[in-house]
């Protein structure tokens, strides 16, 4: 692998965790457990991030492995000021970003970020004068075998919603909530400012919490 080519590990800084310390030394001293335990974790996540900023499938495959490239390439000069996690994706957005705007794909952040004051993430008409739900959201709710089938399927339907988000928009909810990555990292991912990123989630989150009342009214017209 890359073991021929063993660099002394760099001091790394405070701020990173000790898990994330000991990775990157074990991956600087050649070890390749760890690394194929890190493609086993992320190598998906990443191709759904990157498809994202890419039209194909097989484009998205490319990133991946152009930045899976990069991690071990640069690992010597890791001095992250968060996780490697957030160092692996951040990687990733920048040769998928490379990529998409090759390719014509990537549409600029900003277009997702106009009018946030228009948009709510509810509709008003949802409550009551006093502020109450006037129909609140169906309950997510798993007891019968045929309940647990219906829920399985709406999941199934949710994939689509969410690879119909804008872009910018996709690929924040996908970091923030479905990665987990803090708005720190996500924002230096994507270069753009904290009250950015925030209006691109609370798009993102509005359009889906939309498509998941939707898909979750049609699994309980289908209940007996």
């Amino acid at each position: 692998m890359w073991s021929s080519a063993r660099r002394r590990p760099p001091s790394a800084p405070a701020c990173v965790s000790a898990d994330d310390r000991e990775l990157v030394e074990r991956l600087l001293a050649g070890e390749e457990a760890p690394f194929i335990g890190l493609v086993s974790r992320y190598h998906g996540s990443l191709l759904r991030l990157a498809r994202a900023f890419v039209g194909s499938h097989n484009a998205a495959e490319d990133v991946v492995q152009e930045t899976w490239l990069a991690v071990l390439n640069g690992l010597d000069s890791f001095e992250d000021r968060g996780t490697l996690k957030g160092w692996i994706f951040r990687i990733l957005v920048n040769r998928a970003n490379t990529r998409g705007q090759r390719d014509e794909r990537w549409a600029p952040l900003s277009d997702d970020a106009e009018d946030l004051e228009d948009e709510a993430a509810v509709d008003g008409r949802r409550f009551s004068a006093g502020g109450w739900w006037a129909q609140p959201p169906e309950r997510w709710v798993e007891k019968e075998p045929e309940e647990l089938l219906l829920r399985r399927e709406a999941q199934h339907v949710l994939e689509c919603p969410l690879t119909e988000l804008p872009p910018a928009q996709r690929a924040v909810v996908i970091m923030r909530d479905i990665e987990g990555l803090p708005a720190k990292e996500v924002c230096s991912a994507l270069q753009v400012s904290d009250v950015h990123q925030r209006v691109l989630l609370h798009r993102g989150r509005s359009k889906l919490r939309a498509d998941i009342e939707k898909a979750l009214a049609s699994t309980s017209r289908l209940r007996p």
